[in-house]
């Protein structure tokens, strides 16, 4: 049934354009501007592709564009959609899936994240490293289910989860980027909606938490499942050490995303021109 959908969303969006992407681009909230920069773009609403969710958040435009971006045949997703939102799990990544069968062997994945390491402020990027699901630990897994062998094996290894070569690449971008800093670490996916309390946060610390955020890792899985290579980065919108005094607010961590949009860019293209 799965398979059927993933082959009818492609179709869908075959008969609009025949570019084979390389690259498939996931952009997090606040971070869609960098679509606006895809060259040649056919943009598709998600409305009109067979199988796709809607995205409800503010922050997510809910479109899938294909392109060129620095001269690489990119997919890219403005706007995901959210464990949180009440999608199944394989509703939130049949997209992946849509675009490895589309043709991308990549995919760049971002996130806006809370700095659970005291040394994060906001406005730096996070390298993921690795990552915690603690939904996919406690059973909300997006391959939980029978295993269809024409998308992946039964156990996907995890280890590796994050191209070693592709984090190298991002590295040496940043490197030219003096307005920009990049750290490494672990992202931990909790299900949300609601902000974490202080009492959770400085467990998160205390498990190994660099970024927290409510989205990223069940498409990782999915792409790894797909034989997909995968580099992610974390935008950090706000200090989420289970010490700070002051609420985060959605609207914040949006006006943090649009200052953050030029420096994005940036490294993004940098690392598409690696790629190219």
């Amino acid at each position: 049934m799965l398979y059927d959908q993933v082959l009818q969303a492609t179709k869908k969006i075959q008969s609009d354009t025949p570019l084979i992407p390389q690259v498939a681009l996931i952009l997090g909230s606040g971070l869609g501007d960098l679509a606006n920069e895809i060259e040649q773009a056919v943009s598709i609403p998600y409305e009109e592709i067979p199988h796709f969710a809607r995205s409800s958040v503010v922050g997510h435009a809910g479109r899938l564009l294909l392109g060129k971006l620095e001269d690489v045949a990119v997919v890219a997703m403005q706007g995901r959609f959210h464990f949180y939102e009440g999608h199944s799990l394989s509703t939130l990544t049949l997209p992946v899936r849509v675009m490895a069968m589309l043709g991308a062997r990549i995919l760049l994945v971002s996130n806006a994240a809370g700095g659970v390491n005291p040394n994060y402020r906001a406005g730096d990027f996070m390298l993921l490293r690795d990552h915690l699901a603690l939904p996919g630990l406690a059973g909300a897994n997006p391959l939980l289910g029978p295993n269809d062998e024409r998308f992946g094996p039964r156990f996907p290894p995890l280890a590796h989860a994050y191209d070693a070569d592709l984090c190298q690449l991002a590295r040496s971008v940043a490197a030219t980027l003096p307005e920009l800093t990049l750290h490494e670490g672990v992202y931990t996916m909790v299900a949300g909606p609601s902000y974490e309390t202080g009492a959770e946060l400085r467990f998160l610390r205390i498990i190994g938490t660099d970024a927290v955020g409510m989205s990223t890792v069940p498409e990782v899985i999915v792409a790894r499942h797909m034989r997909m290579r995968v580099l992610g980065v974390s935008l950090i919108t706000n200090t989420a050490t289970g010490e700070e005094s002051a609420e985060i607010k959605h609207d914040d961590v949006l006006h943090i995303a649009d200052a953050a949009r030029v420096r994005f860019a940036a490294l993004v293209r940098g690392i598409m021109r690696g790629i190219a």
